[in-house]
């Protein structure tokens, strides 16, 4: 039984931002049987609705929450790291989106949530569990570091992945074949980490093999962009295990 004052199917939530996140989530919101309208774009005129719930770019936050005002009764943003000085509430998903994903990509997914008061709370919490999600929340002081965290684990891996398909063409690999060789390995460190934390760390610097990262940095010398990754994660590995040991 819903622990909401007000029924999800007699609200309006105009989604703002037709982008990635913008598109999805209203999919989403749509298949839970939300009255969800949108996304709309720049420019467009914002239809009139209980909640609007602005999935822009951070610094575009103040300008849409500007725009929507006196459209909604309550307005919130999805920005992970921004706080919520121009709206009511955030509702951040943990997750990356491409665009395309199915309705229920936000089953079981933590969605961090900060509010002002009961009813912006209420309406984050209500949103959260229309998309099947799980709600936690996250202090406006605490939001950017949040947020870094979120980027480490994701963006951040993105490019060290990229790194890691460059140097694989160092070794006369083609990036598609790199990416099809490295998948299962990505998958199982991150299953390791998740399960193991730390103790995951496996390779020549958690057994002391310093000569083998010697040779791995001369062969990778000429790889535009990665021996300055290497030569970071290296050092940050080595922190690691030392303060594991």
């Amino acid at each position: 039984m819903s622990t909401h004052s007000f029924a999800l199917a007699d609200l309006r939530v105009a989604v703002v931002g037709n982008g990635r996140l913008g598109g999805v989530i209203t999919r989403a919101l749509r298949a839970a049987g939300v009255d969800a309208l949108g996304p709309t774009g720049r420019g467009e005129s914002v239809p009139r609705a209980d909640i609007a719930l602005l999935c822009v770019t951070d610094a575009e936050i103040p300008r849409a929450a500007a725009a929507v005002a006196g459209r909604a009764r309550i307005v919130g943003h999805t920005s992970g790291a921004t706080p919520i000085d121009d709206v009511d509430f955030g509702l951040h998903p943990v997750q990356t989106f491409t665009g395309d994903e199915h309705p229920d990509v936000f089953s079981g997914l933590a969605c961090a949530v900060a509010a002002h008061d009961p009813a912006g709370r209420e309406a984050a919490s209500m949103l959260v569990d229309a998309l099947g999600g799980r709600s936690f929340e996250i202090a406006d002081e605490h939001r950017a570091a949040y947020h870094a965290a979120c980027c480490i684990a994701s963006n951040f891996l993105v490019t060290l992945e990229e790194a890691a398909a460059r140097a694989a063409g160092a070794a006369g690999i083609d990036e598609v074949s790199a990416r099809d060789m490295l998948a299962p390995l990505i998958r199982r460190t991150v299953d390791n980490w998740t399960e193991h934390g730390a103790a995951a760390l496996t390779g020549p610097i958690a057994r002391g093999d310093d000569g083998t990262v010697v040779r791995q940095r001369a062969a990778i010398a000429d790889v535009p962009g990665v021996p300055e990754l290497f030569d970071a994660m290296c050092a940050s590995t080595h922190r690691m295990t030392e303060e594991a040991a």
